[in-house]
């Protein structure tokens, strides 16, 4: 009988455990594609013009401030989620009148769910704009790179970025995207 019962809480735990992890990567990439998405549009740059699924898949590893922050973004949202319910336990009387006595009636918790997704979204607009400007800033003042194509020209600009078959290269108020494996030269975006 505890046998049983053990491992049927290890499966649930196992089970709980996939789901968390799923569901962490699946906001990771979203976040990630939100964030390369604005450091890109900062130079008029539509990344998913360009970019594949695996571009995307990968998004939230090819920075480490990104994954800093859609890890601290996840930790944070479950810590409020955990703080509310703490609070709407423990101080009933408070709780009730910072949610202008909405607590009481039929649908508080669908109000309260939808309050925690939209404030998520725009924190989460809100930090993609400033990673964007924060991006910019970064590669304006980066040193120029030499790109060397196929018929001996050299391409100079600053690295804006490369997708897995195009460089994104910014020279002075104009920004390529330069094929890797193409016959094609290059494509002047602005």
């Amino acid at each position: 009988m505890k046998e049983g019962l053990i491992k049927d809480a290890y499966e649930l735990i196992i089970k709980e455990i996939q789901t968390i992890i799923t569901v962490s990567y699946i906001i990771a990439v979203a976040v990630g594609m939100l964030f390369n998405f604005q450091k890109y549009a900062e130079f008029d740059i539509n990344i998913f013009d360009y970019g594949d699924v695996f571009d995307f898949l990968i998004a939230p590893f090819s920075d480490v401030y990104i994954i800093l922050f859609a890890t601290v973004s996840i930790l944070i949202v479950y810590l409020l989620l955990i703080m509310d319910s703490y609070w709407k336990k423990k101080w009933p009387k408070s709780y009730s009148i910072a949610n202008f006595r909405q607590d009481k009636k039929r649908g508080f918790s669908i109000y309260r769910t939808i309050t925690f997704a939209l404030a998520f979204i725009v924190y989460l607009s809100l930090a993609a704009d400033f990673y964007g400007k924060y991006k910019k800033e970064k590669i304006i003042l980066q040193n120029e790179i030499s790109i060397r194509m196929e018929d001996d020209e050299i391409k100079t600009g600053k690295l804006i970025g490369k997708t897995k078959e195009i460089i994104f290269l910014l020279d002075g108020e104009s920004v390529y995207a330069i094929p890797i494996t193409s016959l094609v030269k290059e494509i002047k975006i602005k």
